[in-house]
C-alpha cells in the first residue's frame, strides 16, 4: 500500500510578498478613506455622549450591578445559604449569618458585601441562589468611587437598589 502525498504549494517566496507591502498599503488606503469621511462629516459618527446620554440598549439580560431583594412583608430574602459565596469563581462574595427573629426562615445575613473591584459579573451567584434572592437586574452599567471601599458593596446599599427591568420582589416562596 503506497501512501499519497500531496503537496501543498507554499506563497509568499518573492521578495514583495516578504515584505507585506501590498498589504499594508490596502490596509493605510482603508484606515485613510475612513479618515476623511469622518473629518468631512463629523455629524455622521456614531457617538454617545456619556454620562450626559446613557445607552437605550441594554436589555433585560444584561448583567449590571447586584441588587438583593425583599420579599413580600419586605424582608430581606436571602437566607443565609452561601450558595452564591460558594458559586463565585472570583471568591467576592463575603456573608456572616445570624438566627432570624421573624421565624421564617432558620437565620439571615448580618453582613452581606461583595467587591466589585472583583467580581467577574458571570452571574453565577444568581443562578445559584435558592431563593432568588440576589439580581443583577439594576441596570446600573457604571460604578465609580474615589478609594477601594467604595466599590465594596454592604446589605444596605444591595437592599437599596432597585430592578431595572420589572419584578422588585422575591419570587421564591414565603
Amino acid at each position: 500500500m503506497g501512501q499519497r502525498i500531496k503537496t501543498v504549494p507554499r506563497y509568499g517566496n518573492t521578495l514583495k510578498e516578504k515584505l507585506y507591502l501590498p498589504a499594508i498599503y490596502q490596509g493605510m488606503k482603508i484606515t485613510f478613506k475612513h479618515l476623511a469621511q469622518n473629518v468631512s462629516d463629523s455629524n455622521a459618527i456614531d457617538t454617545l455622549e456619556y454620562p450626559e446620554e446613557q445607552p437605550t440598549d441594554i436589555t433585560s439580560r444584561y448583567r449590571g450591578l447586584h441588587r438583593l431583594t425583599h420579599r413580600e412583608d419586605n424582608s430581606i430574602a436571602c437566607v443565609a445559604c452561601f450558595m452564591c459565596a460558594t458559586a463565585c469563581p472570583s471568591n467576592c462574595i463575603f456573608i456572616e449569618a445570624t438566627p432570624r427573629e421573624d421565624g421564617q426562615d432558620e437565620k439571615m445575613p448580618s453582613h452581606f458585601s461583595i467587591d466589585t473591584l472583583e467580581c467577574v459579573f458571570c452571574g453565577f451567584c444568581v443562578e445559584a441562589c435558592p431563593c432568588d434572592a440576589i439580581r443583577m437586574d439594576t441596570g446600573i452599567f457604571s460604578l465609580t468611587g474615589n478609594n477601594r471601599e467604595d466599590f465594596v458593596l454592604d446589605k444596605d446599599k444591595l437592599l437599596s437598589h432597585k430592578g431595572a427591568f420589572g419584578e422588585e420582589k422575591s419570587l421564591a416562596r414565603k
